[in-house]
């Protein structure tokens, strides 16, 4: 079965809606982790579990974070967050007073 074209419009920050019905066809849900590559000037988006071994951009670790907490129960994750808000604040100075 061959999919119908859809034409849609970049915008300014270089975002494209992928739509509805592509989304249901391919299996992306909202939160899922993509991976985006270009091969002879034709993008490709495909869904994936898992990131690669070894990529440590900071767009593979986030997609990773968000990927590893959306199934977990809501007091797992506030415990998450509590104790990242804790290492960001160990990590800054104390106000000066001036």
């Amino acid at each position: 079965m061959k999919a119908k074209q859809m034409y849609k419009v970049v915008d300014g920050k270089g975002r494209v809606l992928i739509p509805r019905e592509l989304r249901a066809a391919s299996g992306m849900d909202y939160g899922d982790i993509v991976r985006l590559g270009v091969s002879q000037g034709a993008v490709s988006v495909k869904k994936v579990e898992l990131i690669e071994v070894g990529d440590q951009s900071p767009e593979a670790v986030e997609a990773f974070v968000y990927a590893a907490i959306r199934d977990m129960p809501e007091e797992k994750k506030i415990a998450i967050a509590a104790k990242l808000l804790e290492q960001l604040h160990d990590g800054k100075e104390p106000p000066h007073a001036d």
